[in-house]
């Protein structure tokens, strides 16, 4: 028998759309799992766009203020989508309300707010899921298992990119996302953090980094009114970009290895450039988030001129027989969120972790805020053991 589990979701801009599009798609693409998800409700401040949400996705009650969500008791899983610097807020008070949660990274500004996020979430022994949906991809899981089994020898080097265009427009609306005390450190928190993850997931332990950070496009027009995603605000008074929109760092990892990481929220020419290329003594692998469901791998026993292949992931791989019969039929990014909606819910009905979880938060924002810290003093910082 499959128990009816009341969802609601916090803040309804476009990744609470997702989230809410992902927990309708679950019982179609995992019919086994032992909860299925109820809308229930959804909070928004922003007038019409919780009712707009109900309209459209059959959600049963609207808020405008998240903590009746928090207070009903029909809900037993809340998505917090809302803006990163309400995240720890949220967080602790849905956990402490009994609420099994599934939150997006950044999961507050500083590692203090990721910790105090799961420390809430282990006192009240609920489920907590975070967004660092690239791991979910079947071909980066692939990825980790190649890695893992040697194939490719031991790991020398990785690079890691995240490259987008999103923020590059100096008409940009100078909004939340660009003021430290709401949107913490830019582009750390928006795309670093998944490359943090990635690393960490592919390879492990960071132990200590070295970072360059720069605001390429210091000023930007406040908006006029409600915005949603990154919308241009020209002729609104100017103000000034407050956090990063570029990072660069060298890093250090408890194997050994070596890598550099790579993000930017202002690349011109670069749509959703994310991806990785690890080295190995005996080969490589390397994945685009573009061509989600290939990986270029090298093995052999050449060593020079080695070929390289393309793989198609197949059924195999992850989670991706969920969703396509055989190799090469092609993936989407919302089926990474369906992934991550089913192992949050599949967390749920069996009271153990599946997929990301608040450590995994608390790992990222750590070397985050040491990425900060480094590129202040200019100086090689080193981070403690991941307990």
């Amino acid at each position: 028998m499959v128990d009816a589990l009341g969802v609601a979701v916090v803040g309804f801009g476009w990744m609470g759309r997702v989230h809410t599009q992902a927990y309708a798609r679950v019982p179609h693409h995992f019919p086994r799992l032992g909860v299925r998800p109820e809308l229930v409700a959804v909070a928004e401040e922003v007038p019409g766009r919780a009712e707009e949400a109900a309209a459209r996705y059959g959600f049963a009650s609207t808020y405008r203020d998240w903590r009746d969500i928090a207070a009903d008791a029909r809900v037993g899983a809340v998505s917090i989508t809302a803006p990163n610097f309400l995240h720890r807020e949220i967080g602790v008070a849905m956990a402490e309300a009994g609420k099994h949660i599934w939150i997006e990274k950044p999961v507050g500004l500083t590692a203090a707010d990721a910790r105090a996020v799961a420390d809430a979430v282990a006192r009240a022994r609920v489920q907590g899921t975070v967004g660092f949906n690239y791991r979910n991809a079947p071909a980066v899981e692939a990825a980790r298992e190649l890695i893992a089994s040697g194939e490719i020898g031991a790991v020398t080097h990785v690079r890691i990119r995240l490259l987008s265009d999103y923020a590059a427009h100096p008409d940009g609306a100078l909004t939340w996302r660009y003021e430290r005390e709401r949107g913490g450190s830019g582009v750390l928190g928006d795309l670093a953090s998944h490359g943090v993850d990635l690393a960490r997931f592919l390879l492990g332990d960071i132990t200590s980094l070295v970072a360059d950070t720069a605001v390429f496009i210091p000023r930007r027009a406040r908006p006029t009114g409600a915005t949603a995603g990154h919308a241009l605000a020209a002729g609104g008074e100017p103000g000034p970009v407050e956090n990063e929109d570029y990072v660069n760092c060298l890093l250090r990892f408890a194997s050994g290895a070596r890598g550099v990481l790579e993000a930017c929220r202002v690349s011109v020419g670069e749509q959703n450039d994310y991806g990785f290329e690890v080295h190995g003594t005996r080969g490589a692998v390397s994945w685009d988030f573009r061509r989600m469901n290939e990986l270029a791998v090298s093995r052999g026993t050449a060593y020079q001129d080695q070929p390289v292949s393309t793989v198609y992931v197949g059924p195999g791989a992850g989670e991706f027989a969920a969703f396509q019969p055989g190799a090469a039929n092609a993936m989407g990014y919302d089926d990474l969120k369906v992934i991550e909606a089913y192992r949050f819910l599949r967390s749920i009905a069996e009271g153990r972790p599946y997929g990301t979880t608040l450590a995994d938060a608390v790992h990222s924002a750590t070397v985050l805020d040491a990425m900060t810290r480094s590129a202040r003093t200019g100086a090689w910082t080193a981070l403690e053991p991941a307990s």
